[in-house]
């Protein structure tokens, strides 16, 4: 069986992490503690690991139209295209280009870490800058960047709750213009987390159950094998319908409330634990390209603070495509 090389080296990864920790560390607290900003905002240390997993993650549109203009804060809107921000977006925000800002052309890989940190440098991500990521479809891009980040080793990120939708929602003023942005130096990465991205390899490890759980995101008639993709990317589809076998079906959007917010934390914990996804588990979301699943694994994993939370990117478009694997068709374990 193909073993992808992030996979095979894991093992190595981990070992060379404790070594980067000690060596990054008198870094990272520096940047934890600098400045106002730095200090409420910056990494996960300090008071900010006392606080709810939600209010570590999460800023409110509130607190975004509070601080546009508030030093060591980048707003950056992420979408599968820049033609909404265009339009129109927060003040001062930047844009990031889902597939072109994001991914390692012409593979199908998103960027390496030394790419990243370009991308950052040239955002005007400085070493104590925090980023605010918000973006369209209840923050579904918005999501696959602060996974992306926090995967990579960035981990000064935030996410504005509800996204376009809430914002626009509540009638909050939108700019064409856009910010000059001068390049910056955003500082060392920490070390990469290998343990938030899954493989094909896991998938296929986890049909067999035994204290994992698999999340599938999709729509039920993606699902259920009713069709392949969405109605309007026909050109973007797996081999074969249908799931991994053993998936709960719980669509991405069972965690948004109607103006894109996540739901409560009580509310998330029903909706899962009713599938079986609790946070003794060994969970893995996907969907069909890994945007949806990690709006799910926010949702878990950052939100919730479940251990064990990681989302599978090549997902159905992947799985779907493998000769030999098994595949189930038909309803399953379906969110209640």
């Amino acid at each position: 069986m193909f073993t992808h090389p992030d996979v095979a080296s894991r093992l190595a990864r981990d070992a060379e992490r404790g070594r980067l920790a000690a060596a990054t560390g008198a870094r990272l607290t520096r940047a934890a503690r600098a400045g106002a900003t730095g200090a409420s905002w910056g990494r996960r240390r300090g008071k900010d690991a006392e606080m709810p997993h939600r209010d570590r993650v999460l800023v409110t549109t509130d607190w975004v139209a509070g601080n546009v203009d508030t030093p060591g804060i980048r707003l950056v809107e992420v979408d599968e295209d820049t033609e909404a921000y265009g339009q129109g977006h927060i003040r001062n925000a930047i844009a990031w280009h889902w597939k072109e800002d994001l991914h390692d052309h012409p593979r199908r890989e998103f960027l390496s870490r030394d790419r990243l940190a370009e991308l950052l440098s040239r955002s005007g991500i400085g070493p104590d800058t925090t980023i605010v990521l918000y973006g369209g479809n209840n923050n579904w891009f918005a999501t696959y960047a602060y996974w992306l980040l926090r995967y990579r080793g960035f981990d000064r990120v935030k996410l504005m709750d509800g996204g376009r939708k809430k914002w626009e929602l509540e009638g909050r003023d939108l700019t064409t213009d856009v910010p000059g942005i001068a390049a910056d130096d955003p500082g060392p990465l920490a070390p990469e987390r290998p343990d938030l991205r899954a493989f094909r390899d896991d998938a296929l490890a986890h049909i067999a159950g035994n204290g994992r759980a698999l999340v599938d995101v999709r729509s039920p008639d993606e699902y259920s094998g009713k069709v392949l993709a969405p109605p309007h990317l026909p050109q973007e589809q797996a081999q074969v319908p249908g799931h991994i076998p053993g998936a709960a079906n719980v669509p991405w959007a069972t965690a948004a409330r109607e103006d894109g917010s996540f739901k409560s934390d009580e509310e998330l914990t029903a909706i899962y634990g009713n599938v079986g996804v609790t946070p003794d588990k060994d969970v893995i979301a996907y969907c069909r390209i890994g945007e949806r699943s990690s709006h799910t694994w926010f949702a878990l994993h950052e939100i919730l603070g479940y251990p064990n939370v990681r989302n599978y990117d090549g997902s159905w478009t992947e799985y779907g495509s493998l000769v030999g694997v098994p595949v189930e068709t038909g309803t399953g374990k379906e969110a209640g």
